[in-house]
C-alpha cells in the first residue's frame, strides 16, 4: 500500500513539473519575442483606436479676393476607458473643464469601448482647457469646422460641409475632393499608420469663383424686395455675363446659413437656380424666333393674320389676353407676346428642326455648370410614347416642358453673344498647395444660331421692348429682353391662382456686358410678369450697371467715350 501511495505522488509532482514547466517556457517567450506579432497586434488592438486627421479645407474667394469660406478649429474630445487609472478624478477635472457631470462621465469610463466620444465638436476654449489638465486616456483632436464670414451670402453657390469634412451642395460639394485635399489615418497622437515613409497628408486647394460679392449682395436684396413687392413666396435671380459664361451673381430665395446647416430645414439647401424645374413660359419665344429665322421659315417683316386662335392636333391654342391681333409682324408677335403666332412659327418650322434646335439651345440637358445638384429638365420629343403633335405647339411658348432657370438664362445669352452658347461657369481659378496656379476660362458649349440671326434677333428684342413700353426699360441703356407668365401644372390641368412670372434681359444691346434672369414664383399682387418681374429687373440693373461701371449709353457712345 506504501508503494501505491508513492507511486501515486510521483506521478501528481511530475504532472505538477510539467505544468511548471510550460507555464516558465510560455512566460519565456512572451518576455524575449516567441509570437511577438501576435501581442503586438492584441497591444494596436487594445489600446490604439483609429482616427482620420483632415487637412485644412481649402479656402474660397470671390473674383476680387473677398473671402466667402475659410476654416475655424475646434476640437474632439474622447477618452480610451482601458487607459485611465484614477477615474474618480479624471471624471472630476473633466467635469470641471467641459460641463459634463461627473455621474455621465464615470459611466463612459466603465464601457467596455476602446474609445468613448464625449465632444463633437467642442469649442476651442473647452478643447484648450482640457489640454491643459494633460489626462491619461483623455485625447483631444483638432478639427476643421468650416467658417462663412458673411453668413448666408451666396449660400446656394457655396453649400456646406458637415463635421465629417464632406462638401455638400454647390461648389463644397462639386469640389470636395480638391478643397478638400488628402486626410491622413493616424491615432489619437496624430502618428501615421501608415510607416513606409511617404505621407499622403495634402491640405486642400484654393478656389476663386466668377462671383462678384457685391454684385451677388445686390441680387439677394433686390430680390428680397421683390418677394415683399409682389407678394411672391420664393424667386431666384441670376446675373451672368453672356460672352463668358461666367456667373456673377446667383441667388434664391427662401436660403439658409451654412453656418448652421444643422438647425436648417433641408428643403432649403438645393439650389433652385439649378436643381428645380418650371414650364417656362412666353421667355421661349425668343428661342422659337431664333429657330424661325435660322431655318429660314420667317424673317424679321413677315407678317401674320392673328385671329386669336390656332388647332393644333386637336387642341385649340389661343392667345393669352384670348384676342386677336389681326395682321402682325415678327417683332410685334414678340411685343405683345402672342401664343397663336409662336405656334404657327413652330410649325412652319417643323418638328425635326424645332426639336434640333431646343437641342442647340441647350434644353432638356445638363449645362455643365461646376455646382453640385444640376438637373436637366424635360422635353418630350417627336418618336417618344408621351409626346403628342399639340406638344409643338405648347413648347413653342414655353408648355408642355420644364427647364431650369440656369438653361433659360443661358439659352437667351446666345442671342447676346452672337448665338453661341457659353460653358456656364462659377471657377475662374485654382490654387494648389505648392503654388500651381490653374485658369478657368470660357469655353464654347456650341452655337445655336448663327451671328446674323442672333444680332437680327437681338436687334428685334430691342424693338418689342419700346413698343410694349415694358417696365423693364432702363433710362440710359438699350436693353433687349422678353417676359414669361407661366402656368403652374397641377394633376388634372393648371393652377388657376398662380403663375411663374420671369424677365430676362440683357445690355448694352450693342455690346452686352450683363444678362440677368428674374423669377418670380406665385406672385400675388399680378399674375403677369409685365407688372413684376419687368419692374424688378429694372430697379436692379439700374444698381448694376453703377456697380459695373458701366456708362450711359449716351457717354458711352459719343465720339469722346466719356
Amino acid at each position: 500500500m506504501q508503494a501505491s501511495l508513492h507511486r501515486r505522488l510521483s506521478f501528481v509532482t511530475f504532472v505538477l513539473a510539467a505544468l511548471g514547466l510550460l507555464i516558465a517556457y510560455r512566460l519565456i517567450s512572451i518576455q524575449f519575442g516567441v509570437d511577438t506579432s501576435y501581442f503586438a497586434a492584441t497591444a494596436l488592438t487594445e489600446y490604439r483606436y483609429q482616427v482620420t486627421v483632415h487637412p485644412p479645407r481649402g479656402e474660397i474667394y470671390d473674383r476680387n479676393g473677398v473671402l466667402l469660406a475659410t476654416n475655424a478649429v475646434e476640437y474632439e474630445i474622447g477618452l480610451s476607458p482601458i487607459l485611465i487609472y484614477d477615474r474618480q478624478v479624471t471624471a472630476e477635472k473633466l467635469a470641471g473643464a467641459t460641463g459634463i457631470p461627473v455621474e455621465e462621465l464615470l459611466g463612459d469610463m466603465a464601457s467596455d469601448q476602446q474609445y468613448v466620444l464625449l465632444a463633437r465638436p467642442a469649442s476651442a476654449t473647452m478643447g484648450q482647457a482640457v489640454i491643459a489638465l494633460q489626462l491619461d486616456g483623455v485625447a483631444v483632436t483638432p478639427i476643421n469646422r468650416r467658417f462663412y464670414p458673411h453668413g448666408s451670402l451666396a449660400a446656394h453657390v457655396l453649400g456646406f460641409v458637415r463635421y465629417d469634412d464632406q462638401g455638400n451642395y454647390g461648389i463644397e460639394g462639386y469640389y470636395d475632393d480638391i478643397l478638400a485635399g488628402k486626410a491622413q489615418v493616424s491615432d489619437a497622437s496624430r502618428i501615421p499608420f501608415d510607416v513606409s515613409g511617404e505621407s499622403s497628408f495634402q491640405p486642400g486647394s484654393t478656389l476663386y469663383l466668377t462671383i462678384d460679392s457685391e454684385i451677388q449682395y445686390l441680387a439677394e436684396s433686390a430680390l428680397n424686395q421683390a418677394l415683399l413687392d409682389t407678394g411672391a413666396s420664393s424667386g431666384t435671380v441670376i446675373i451672368m455675363e453672356p460672352k463668358t459664361g461666367e456667373i456673377l451673381a446667383m441667388a434664391s430665395l427662401p436660403t439658409f446659413d451654412p453656418n448652421r446647416f444643422f438647425s436648417e430645414d433641408v428643403a432649403k439647401f438645393s439650389n433652385p437656380a439649378v436643381s428645380a424645374q418650371y414650364e417656362p413660359g412666353s421667355v421661349i419665344k425668343v428661342m422659337t424666333m431664333g429657330i424661325a429665322l435660322d431655318t429660314g421659315a420667317t424673317y424679321p417683316d413677315s407678317v401674320y393674320d392673328d385671329v386669336g386662335y390656332v388647332e393644333v392636333g386637336g387642341v385649340v391654342i389661343e392667345n393669352w389676353d384670348r384676342k386677336a391681333h389681326g395682321v402682325t409682324d415678327m417683332t410685334g408677335l414678340l411685343a405683345h407676346s402672342l401664343n397663336v403666332g409662336a405656334a404657327k412659327l413652330s410649325l412652319a418650322v417643323g418638328p425635326t428642326k424645332f426639336y434640333n434646335g431646343l437641342d442647340a439651345f441647350g434644353f432638356g440637358e445638363l449645362t455643365g455648370i461646376d455646382l453640385e445638384g444640376e438637373i436637366t429638365g424635360i422635353i418630350r420629343r417627336p418618336g417618344q410614347t408621351d409626346w403628342y403633335e399639340a406638344d409643338l405647339a405648347e413648347n413653342s411658348f414655353g408648355q408642355a416642358m420644364a427647364s431650369t432657370p440656369l438653361q433659360v438664362i443661358n439659352a437667351v445669352a446666345a442671342t447676346a453673344n452672337d448665338g453661341l452658347i457659353m460653358q456656364p461657369h462659377m471657377v475662374i481659378k485654382r490654387v494648389d498647395p505648392d503654388g500651381k496656379v490653374t485658369d478657368y476660362g470660357p469655353s464654347a458649349l456650341g452655337r445655336a444660331m448663327s451671328s446674323q440671326t442672333a444680332q437680327t434677333l437681338s436687334n428685334m428684342l430691342y424693338n418689342a421692348l419700346q413698343i410694349e413700353a415694358s417696365k423693364a426699360l432702363v433710362t440710359g441703356y438699350a436693353i433687349a429682353g422678353k417676359t414669361g407668365t407661366a402656368q403652374i401644372p397641377i394633376p388634372g390641368g393648371y393652377d388657376p391662382n398662380g403663375t411663374i412670372a420671369s424677365f430676362v434681359g440683357y445690355g448694352p444691346v450693342d455690346d452686352p456686358r450683363f444678362i440677368v434672369l428674374f423669377k418670380l414664383d406665385r406672385p400675388t399682387v399680378s399674375i403677369y410678369a409685365s407688372d413684376t418681374a419687368a419692374p424688378e429687373f429694372e430697379k436692379l440693373v439700374q444698381r448694376l450697371v453703377v456697380l459695373m461701371e458701366i456708362p450711359p449709353d449716351a457717354i458711352r457712345l459719343s465720339p469722346s467715350g466719356r
